[in-house]
């Protein structure tokens, strides 16, 4: 049957990238990557809150301790997710195929992105029975714990978004992740205090300011504070964009590798 007979140009852009999506969602849970991703984040996030950041010895009600962890768990975890994005593709070259289809690389780039997001999302939402129990134990300021659950959600999209990118200039699933992990720390690295003094010791203060506001832990904790600034939402969602465009034009570029 042909691609016309099928109906498939027929869908709009939307329907197309959610056909990938789903797609892209479902293989998620097909294989063991679900559960030992959803295994390993929540215990390390529980361990860090409760063990390292002493969630119960502050004796304050607020999750503050539980989602200072989450920048660094996500330069190790996210690009576990995102190393598959494409570099497995081209390894085995199913993407000269998929590009036969009548998506465009926009399409299943987005597609696929989102379905990462999502599953990352959901291992996120998995924490919620740590909100319960602040809960129960004292009277948090739950519009403060919404806007860091937003905050997490975000940087971790960031995050893919840097991911999927990489991903997709090298046919390495190691060399994806090692590629991840270095960007998304620098990334983090540009507004980490230690990085801010030393470099108030030399620089201008405009060239400070300039490079921690390029930093995802600046916007981050920003959020994390329980403040919705229009700037902190404008850098993700350029963050996400710019390397989501960069990602389809090396598709298209590398796809005949």
């Amino acid at each position: 049957m042909s691609s016309a007979a099928a109906g498939i140009p027929a869908l709009t852009a939307a329907q197309r990238v959610a056909v990938v999506f789903r797609r892209e969602f479902r293989s998620y849970f097909q294989t063991p990557l679900a559960a030992v991703f959803l295994v390993i984040f929540l215990f390390l996030a529980g361990l860090f809150a409760f063990n390292i950041g002493g969630l119960y010895e502050r004796n304050q009600a607020d999750l503050r301790p539980f989602f200072q962890f989450h920048p660094w768990l996500y330069v190790f975890l996210v690009p576990a997710v995102s190393m598959r994005l494409w570099a497995e593709e081209r390894r085995t070259g199913t993407i000269e195929l998929i590009m036969t289809l009548p998506f465009g690389a926009a399409d299943l780039v987005i597609g696929k992105y989102l379905a990462a997001w999502a599953f990352t999302t959901v291992a996120l939402a998995l924490t919620f029975p740590v909100w319960i129990t602040v809960s129960w134990l004292g009277n948090p300021d739950h519009g403060t714990i919404l806007v860091a659950y937003l905050a997490s959600a975000l940087l971790a999209g960031a995050f893919l978004a840097v991911g999927s990118c990489l991903s997709a200039l090298t046919k390495n699933q190691v060399i994806a992740f090692v590629l991840c992990a270095v960007a998304c720390f620098v990334l983090l690295l540009a507004g980490f205090p230690a990085v801010i003094d030393f470099l108030r010791g030399w620089a201008p203060v405009g060239v400070v300011e300039g490079i921690a506001s390029t930093s995802a832990l600046t916007h981050y904790e920003s959020m994390m504070r329980g403040v919705v600034d229009l700037r902190d939402l404008l850098y993700f969602a350029l963050v996400i964009a710019a390397f989501l465009v960069i990602n389809v034009f090396a598709i298209d570029w590398k796809k005949s590798d």
